[in-house]
């Protein structure tokens, strides 16, 4: 699938009849995430995945691995985003966390709309925000908080073997990972990728929030 306007067009509508699920979670700290729909470009360099010989207007979302230098969540797949500051909405927040992280500055008409709210082990509710980002050629990571930037193909998540259910010793729910390439992403990334190919793709309502994370990510 190209990333043109029909795409836009379909992705939007379903966006707008979703019926969100927002969490209050009082004793969380809010935050939000950017899923941003870009071009292919030249690929993702990650095993398992083969990247176009030329810039491919094939539609990707837009993955960064965090930086080793981070105290939490270290080397691990994200969703450009973080803490929504006093006064933001989750939209605005999105928008400037991908400034900051990727150098990619977008206005407020590029938001499509939300999907569920994810609250972590960790203590945040993160509300994951769908975004247009186009050809988005330049950009830049900042190495404070990023240590690659990576877009993967979308029909990467329409994959027959995901997601992946683990089941875990200390819940009833189990683990979800998305797999990518020869590796894997876990939740909460990979629960907001598994909704995105569920209601904006696939046409499906499905709920994400009762998912396990692994446990390393519970820090």
């Amino acid at each position: 699938m190209d990333l043109d306007r029909t795409f836009h067009e379909l992705i939007a509508g379903r966006l707008e009849s979703f019926e969100l699920q927002s969490l209050p979670a009082p004793d969380s700290r809010r935050a939000a995430v950017a899923l941003a729909l870009i071009e292919e470009g030249t690929g993702a360099a990650l095993p398992g995945i083969e990247a176009p010989a030329e810039w491919s207007r094939s539609a990707a979302v837009l993955l960064t691995r965090r930086s080793e230098q981070l105290r939490k969540h270290p080397g691990q797949w994200a969703l450009p985003g973080g803490s929504i500051d006093e006064g933001e909405s989750p939209e605005q927040a999105a928008l400037r966390e991908l400034h900051e992280e990727v150098g990619l500055r977008l206005e407020q008409s590029a938001i499509l709309g939300r999907l569920d709210d994810f609250v972590t082990r960790s203590g945040f509710a993160i509300t994951p925000v769908v975004v247009w980002a186009g050809e988005a050629r330049q950009l830049v990571p900042n190495p404070q908080e990023v240590a690659s930037i990576h877009r993967i193909p979308v029909s990467e998540f329409m994959r027959a073997d995901a997601p992946w259910l683990d089941p875990i010793e200390d819940s009833e729910q189990p683990v979800l990972r998305m797999p990518v390439g020869l590796t894997w992403i876990a939740a909460p990334t990979a629960a907001f990728l598994y909704q995105f190919r569920e209601v904006c793709i696939a046409g499906r309502t499905t709920r994400v929030a009762h998912f396990e994370q692994p446990m390393f990510a519970r820090q």
